[in-house]
């Protein structure tokens, strides 16, 4: 009789206990992604309907406690616990976004069938804004003044025949579901056991419940297994709305922070080329975001910290400047004006790694070639990925995308050389930016309020000053993959258009795609192969460069040497998938640090 009792009693625990963990279905309310994925011949999008709910149970809606919380919470101790968790910390990432504004980038090429080469570019575009992430997800471009709604679409829309991209739709991967994500929308099934890098994840398919509305996540997430972030995001959208299309997303986020795994990588691809395949565009898109820690005002709150030292001149002259030392110090004032700017806009690169991988460079051509200057030449990484160089003042600054795609030494030279001759040749640009009230535009407005191009005759002799430089200094012998380099950028430039299109500074072609820059490079060294496996003329985009989503520091990516088989494993100047070595963030590490929180390298 007692044991037929305790039977009892546990059968009715184990039946209330599956009870409380059963949901149902609600009603959902309209989520971002819903209310924006509309037909390009609406005014207003409009939410689906959908039908009526039942309510849902209280004890399967889990809490969401503050991080702090959350992270004292006990261990799960089932897949149902880790989901619970995972959401959990998902809407804990989205509070702790909303008073950010990271900026977003994304580089896509449409893609066309080569016989020899693979599936190779037949036309890019280019698009970079800033993210509000307060509410919803909204977005302030640079470079375009669509304001349609139709940029809201998590994809394109489909307007006389033509395709349209709008960047809004990759901004919105950085997140499964900004509204709805939880059980009553989506349902979720584990899968296995992974790791991504150093960090061991359980990986779960997720799928959207009936009725759940437009635009739901539809792929596989991977959890970390210790404080249960997600860490990646792969998979689409659904159901598809009408005219128009959601893109396929590989989402990748790093440990930046404490507690917390911040979007930085997204790779869309689209389109397939076998036989038989008839989609209807074929393309590859990397997208970046960065700047999460940009700290606007923070200077006011230095008048807290007020301390007046008394101050003695201990400089050889006291005498006033002369005119060309007032001059001079203009310059500096005008070029320290800009780089400052062009850092708190997140466009510029804090200084670090890179820049004194770029100086030592530049410091080999000026020590062989005698030159002297009144002041050091600087070296300055703009975080973008279109190829262009600039210099303002002594200082020269060059693009993480042309860093990227440079083969070696010899052609980060020849790159930096032609800035120099400029400076040497004293074609000094910007000073009229020493007037500080030039300083105060927003920062979306960076590309109308800044320009640092030169006049053609002055392009010339830069380009007649590099040569003399480079044929002076320890890279003379070395020309002839700077010489392919050009060779390879003249036989992509008409389907590159975006890629090769300087926004602030110099360009390496025109606007028919003509090389502008160093031609007489063009006739020295071999004749450009594809199919000579050992002549790399041009690398594939992110092929150098890491950059830090919350500090916007980069580093040199250290990867490990890849055997190439074919002509197509070069894939110069190509988009390639994005897969990070994910680590953790050390207890003893400073938040933000690169070298201790992830090996962000694309796979080349």
């Amino acid at each position: 009789m007692r044991t037929w009792k305790w039977m009892l009693t546990a059968f009715l625990l184990i039946t209330l206990s599956a009870m409380a963990q059963q949901t149902n279905d609600q009603s959902p309310s309209s989520s971002p992604a819903q209310a924006n994925a509309g037909q390009s011949n609406a005014a207003t999008p409009q939410p689906a309907t959908t039908a009526a709910p039942t309510a849902q149970p209280a004890a399967s809606q889990p809490a969401k406690p503050a991080p702090a919380q959350a992270a004292a919470m006990a261990p799960p101790t089932t897949m149902d616990q880790v989901v619970d968790r995972a959401i959990v910390r998902e809407h804990a990432l989205m509070d702790m976004l909303k008073n950010r504004t990271p900026l977003v980038e994304t580089y896509l090429q449409n893609l066309k069938p080569d016989p020899q080469l693979g599936a190779v570019p037949s036309q890019d575009h280019y698009f970079l804004g800033r993210l509000d992430l307060t509410d919803s997800i909204d977005r302030r471009d640079y470079l375009t003044k669509d304001e349609s709604f139709q940029k809201n679409l998590m994809g394109g829309v489909s307007k006389l025949f033509k395709f349209e991209y709008k960047p809004m739709g990759f901004s919105w991967m950085i997140f499964a579901d900004r509204e709805d994500f939880d059980r009553d929308h989506y349902g979720f099934k584990y899968v296995r056991r992974e790791f991504l890098g150093d960090v061991r994840c359980l990986v779960f398919d997720v799928t959207p419940k009936k009725d759940a509305g437009k635009g739901r996540f539809l792929g596989r997430v991977w959890v970390e297994d210790q404080e249960y972030n997600i860490v990646r995001l792969n998979g689409t959208y659904a159901p598809r709305p009408r005219n128009a299309m959601y893109f396929h997303m590989d989402s990748w986020r790093l440990n930046l922070i404490p507690g917390y795994w911040v979007p930085a990588y997204i790779y869309s691809e689209e389109g397939d080329f076998s036989y038989g395949a008839k989609d209807r565009m074929a393309f590859k898109a990397q997208s970046r975001i960065w700047g999460y820690d940009l700290k606007k005002g923070s200077k006011e709150d230095e008048l807290t910290q007020v301390r007046v030292d008394s101050v003695k001149d201990e400089t050889p002259s006291t005498a006033d400047a002369s005119p060309l030392e007032a001059q001079r110090q203009w310059q500096q004032q005008a070029e320290d004006n800009v780089v400052e700017r062009l850092t708190e806009s997140g466009l510029v690169a804090p200084e670090g790694e890179v820049d004194k991988v770029l100086q030592t460079v530049v410091n080999n051509l000026i020590v062989t070639n005698n030159i002297e200057l009144p002041r050091p030449v600087r070296t300055r990484v703009m975080l973008t990925s279109p190829l262009e160089t600039f210099s303002v003042g002594n200082t020269i600054v060059v693009s993480r995308g042309l860093v990227d795609v440079l083969p070696d030494e010899a052609s980060l030279a020849m790159v930096l050389s032609h800035e120099l001759a400029h400076i040497v040749l004293g074609h000094n640009l910007g000073s009229k930016f020493a007037f500080n009230d030039r300083m105060l535009f927003t920062d979306e407005s960076t590309y109308s309020n800044f320009g640092f191009r030169h006049n053609p005759d002055e392009e010339t002799a830069a380009d007649t000053k590099a040569m003399e430089l480079l044929k002076a200094s320890p890279y003379a012998q070395k020309l002839d993959v700077p010489s392919l380099f050009l060779k390879e950028l003249v036989v992509r430039a008409p389907e590159l258009s975006a890629l090769l299109t300087a926004h602030l500074g110099n360009s390496f072609t025109n606007e028919k795609g003509d090389l502008v820059r160093l031609i007489a490079l063009t006739t020295m060294g071999p004749a450009l192969d594809p199919n000579k496996l050992d002549q790399i003329a041009a690398l594939p985009m992110g092929g150098r460069v890491k950059l830090n989503a919350w500090t916007n520091r980069v580093e040199l990516a250290k990867t490990a040497p890849v055997a190439i088989t074919s002509a197509r494993d070069k894939m110069p100047f190509e988009v390639t998938p994005f897969f990070p070595r994910l680590s953790r963030l050390t207890s003893d590490a400073v938040p933000g640090s690169t070298t201790s929180a992830a090996n962000t390298t694309p796979s080349n």
